[in-house]
């Protein structure tokens, strides 16, 4: 009968287990939610879930391969790509003593629009100047720009310093202008290199109105458009001789 001792003891037995049984599966739900939202959260915090970088050869481990440590944007074939304060300070470090408009001794080429000495050029002397190492590539030749434009400060420091080097302000100027007159000065002037780079723009440069001036500085290249038909006008012996040096 349902009315016997050891039926209800039974049935209290059954009934005193019951919030017990409640109380794990519970804590367990609550114990799994806490999981998913840790996992929500990691994948959250990383950008999305993990995809391996194609053709990578990381070690793997029983729970899969290890996650690669990524920041900053991702080249299309998902490499990290370079940083872009490192790619501007490489730029700024190769034309940094270009702040004065100075001898661009680092491999500035014309082509380093972020160089002052090639930015604060004429736009078509340097357009000139461009389209010329265009061509001058197809026979491997490269334009270093040796020296552009020059701040006013340095030109008056290299008349200086060629002044001290001859012994006097005359023999100084057949090498160095004044800042006053100096055609670097106001950037309608570049002194390319190396040697070879100076030649092949001394045998091509009419065709592009780029011609030398002075031929004791077969390096120094200033525009003359009429030269693309007329050709080169003669060269002066040295700057003293150019009209422009007499003011």
């Amino acid at each position: 009968m349902t009315n016997s001792p050891q039926i209800r003891t039974d049935l209290r037995g059954r009934g005193r287990r019951t919030p017990v049984g409640i109380a794990v599966l519970t804590v367990t739900a609550a114990a799994g939610l806490a999981v998913a939202a840790m996992v929500l959260a990691l994948v959250l915090d990383t950008g999305g879930p993990w995809q391996p970088v194609e053709g990578s050869s990381l070690p793997t481990d029983a729970s899969g391969p290890v996650r690669q440590a990524t920041t900053g944007e991702l080249t299309s074939h998902g490499i990290p790509a370079a940083p872009k304060a490192a790619t501007k300070a490489a730029s700024a470090t190769r034309g940094s003593d270009q702040g004065e408009g100075g001898q661009g001794s680092q491999g500035v080429t014309v082509f380093d629009s972020k160089a002052p000495s090639v930015a604060n050029l004429d736009p078509d002397l340097l357009a000139a100047l461009k389209r010329a190492a265009l061509e001058a590539r197809d026979d491997g030749i490269v334009f270093d720009v040796n020296s552009g434009w020059r701040s006013v400060a340095y030109q008056q420091k290299l008349l200086d310093d060629a002044i001290a080097k001859y012994g006097s302000e005359a023999e100084a100027r057949k090498w160095v202008a004044t800042p006053k007159t100096s055609e670097h000065v106001s950037g309608d002037a570049v002194d390319l290199g190396p040697s070879k780079a100076a030649k092949w723009l001394g045998r091509h440069g009419a065709g592009y109105g780029l011609c030398q001036i002075y031929r004791n500085e077969p390096w120094h290249f200033e525009l003359r458009p009429d030269a693309v038909n007329a050709g080169c006008p003669a060269m002066y012996a040295n700057p003293t001789q150019d009209p422009r040096m007499q003011q």
